[in-house]
């Protein structure tokens, strides 16, 4: 399911991430996801510290009243933010699929808190750059997106192209300094770790490592959550595979070398990951986050299908979504009470339900909010102690490389 193309290959990704979902840390079999108790407040803080286009002049004339209500808002607190979006009635939300990161849960939520804002999410399987060229297409529109979920790879390109509205949150001050732009553009509200879903009644022999998916016995089988030019789980797999390799954060060569000698042997397929190849079996083995198999878990026992999930122990890497207020959206004071519900405690519990990692889990940890049964779909402590996150400059440099290799060495060879 990529949310890329399936966008973070939602079913994929689900399964991927679901599949790879929850693995995040250990592997677990038979339709259990992965549980990280004991510990993983200790974990999960070393791993966290670790459009232009034209407008007619009736969208010119909104906008300007938009920022004129907004900057009050800002001034007013919540509440006035609140009577300010009620008034604007809606939020255009695009890309969360249902079964990502418990993103049902949390649009459900929304809803319950703010009775008569709508929140519609236009293609919910849409990958970080198709985001992108929505806000650049539909700008001026009333389809405009307002906000977006997307990679830091397309976060960073979002700043370029000048997309972003800064926003400072409410709670700015619990996010760790990586996981927030500095001047405001953006703010991550979750991440989750890189992981490999293995459908067991297909693949009796699940792989734990990125060295296991070598073996001749997978052939056929490996699916990377979409092309990682354009979805920011799949290029998170590749800077797994790289870290796997010899790589780094800071060379990620040795992660598209590993997949074009992956491809080259027929055990890597291009194919697109969604809950219906999960189902049908089209793709058994998946590589993706850790957090969506919570959301098809159950449909996938229901179905009669074993799987098994677990973090590579030879390439452990963590990698977060950014949201942020688009600039000139039809909807800009809604688009900040969206970014305060998914960075509340209601939309961070939301993520955890999922087995997502919130970006404000040590505060919420101190404050004694998060459970044991929480817990149960996070990675084990010993991996979120050794999450790191790539910064601006090196995420820029992977994705110049990728740009620029992964054709040539992979998709057209």
């Amino acid at each position: 399911m990529n949310r890329s193309t399936n966008r973070r290959m939602t079913g994929a990704v689900l399964a991927i991430a679901a599949l790879a979902v929850s693995a995040c840390g250990s592997s677990s079999s038979s339709g259990s996801a992965t549980t990280a108790k004991a510990g993983a407040t200790t974990a999960a803080g070393a791993a966290t510290t670790a459009a232009s286009s034209s407008s007619s002049a009736a969208a010119t004339t909104a906008a300007a009243a938009g920022a004129t209500t907004t900057a009050k808002a800002a001034t007013g607190g919540l509440d006035t933010l609140k009577a300010a979006c009620t008034k604007e009635g809606q939020v255009n939300l695009i890309a969360l699929p249902d079964e990502w990161a418990n993103y049902k849960g949390i649009l459900q939520s929304f809803r319950d808190k703010y009775a008569g804002v709508k929140n519609p999410v236009a293609n919910p399987d849409a990958s970080s750059q198709e985001e992108l060229d929505a806000v650049k297409n539909l700008a001026g529109q009333a389809t405009m997106p307002d906000t977006v979920d997307v990679s830091p790879a397309k976060a960073a390109a979002a700043t370029d192209a000048g997309y972003w509205d800064p926003y400072t949150p409410t709670s700015a001050a619990d996010i760790p300094a990586d996981l927030k732009d500095p001047k405001g553009n953006w703010v991550a509200a979750y991440y989750g770790v890189m992981s490999i879903f293995t459908n067991t009644k297909i693949v009796p022999n699940a792989p734990k490592t990125f060295a296991d998916l070598k073996k001749p016995e997978y052939k056929g089988k490996v699916s990377l959550n979409d092309d990682p030019r354009k979805a920011g789980s799949a290029f998170a797999g590749v800077v797994a595979a790289a870290l796997a390799n010899g790589g780094s954060l800071d060379d990620i060569m040795p992660g598209i070398q590993y997949f074009a000698d992956l491809k080259k042997s027929g055990n890597f397929v291009p194919n697109n990951v969604t809950k219906a190849t999960i189902l049908s079996g089209d793709t058994p083995i998946a590589i993706d986050w850790t957090y969506n198999l919570p959301g098809i878990a159950d449909e996938l026992t229901k179905n009669g299908i074993t799987f098994n999930q677990s973090v590579p122990t030879d390439g452990v890497y963590g990698g977060y979504y950014a949201q942020g207020v688009i600039k000139g959206s039809p909807h800009p004071n809604c688009a900040k009470l969206w970014v305060e519900h998914i960075l509340s405690d209601d939309g961070a519990l939301g993520y955890l339900k999922g087995g997502a990692m919130p970006a404000r889990f040590a505060a919420l940890e101190k404050a004694g909010k998060i459970t044991d049964d929480l817990k149960k779909n996070l990675p084990t402590a010993d991996v979120l102690a050794k999450v790191k996150f790539m910064t601006a400059d090196q995420t820029k440099k992977a994705n110049d490389l990728l740009t620029a290799n992964w054709g040539p060495m992979v998709a057209d060879a």
